[in-house]
C-alpha cells in the first residue's frame, strides 16, 4: 500500500507520480475532498480524470481526519490533539470496517491513500500506516512528489494491545 499527499500538484504531475509508482487505485481519505486552490483534486474532478488515466478512484469518508480526542484518551504519546483524536478513532467500528475494505482493495490492486498534506509524518496517513503495518503486517510506502518511496516505520509511541487494536501510550 502507498500513501501520498497531493499538495499543489497538478493533474499531470499526479498522473506521472502515480504511474511512476505503478499505482492502480487511489482512495481519497480527506474529510472534505476538495480544494479551492487546485481544482484538479476536487472529488468530482478526480472521479472524472483518474479513470481516464486508468487509475481507479474512490472517496472513503470513514478514513477522514479531524477527529476529536476523548478527554480520557489513553493516546498520551501524541501531543498534537488532532493526532490524539485520530488515534482514538482507530479503535472505532467505522474505522475498522473502512480499513478492512481498504486492505482488501490494496491486496487486489496497487492502491494509494491520498490526503492533501505532502509530508506524511504531518498527516493522519501516518496513523493509518501504523495500523496497516502493526495490526495487519501490510507494508506501506510513502510516495514523495519527487517519486521517492519511503518505507513506513511505525511511530515509536505505538503499541498493539491484547485485543489487536493500537494505542499510543509509550513514552
Amino acid at each position: 500500500m502507498f500513501t501520498f499527499g497531493h499538495s499543489t500538484a497538478t493533474r499531470a504531475q499526479l498522473t506521472a507520480l502515480l504511474h511512476g509508482a505503478g499505482v492502480e487505485a487511489v482512495v481519497d481519505i480527506r474529510t472534505a475532498p476538495g480544494s479551492r486552490h487546485v481544482p484538479d483534486v476536487g472529488r468530482d474532478a478526480l472521479s472524472e480524470w483518474m479513470p481516464a488515466e486508468e487509475i481507479t478512484y474512490r472517496w472513503e469518508k470513514r478514513l477522514g481526519g479531524f477527529r476529536r480526542a476523548a478527554p480520557d484518551s489513553p493516546d498520551t504519546f501524541w501531543r498534537n490533539a488532532s493526532f490524539r483524536g485520530y488515534a482514538g478513532y482507530t479503535r472505532r467500528p467505522e474505522f475498522l470496517a473502512a480499513m478492512d475494505e481498504l486492505l482488501r482493495q490494496a491486496a487486489a490492486a496497487r492502491t494509494a491513500i491520498m490526503c492533501s498534506e505532502a509530508l506524511w509524518w504531518r498527516c493522519h496517513r501516518r496513523i493509518i500506516a501504523d495500523y496497516a503495518v502493526l495490526v495487519h503486517h501490510v507494508p506501506v510506502l510513502h510516495l514523495g512528489h519527487d517519486g521517492r518511496l519511503t518505507r513506513h516505520e511505525p511511530t515509536a509511541g505505538a503499541r498493539l494491545r491484547d485485543d489487536g487494536l493500537l494505542v499510543y501510550d509509550l513514552t
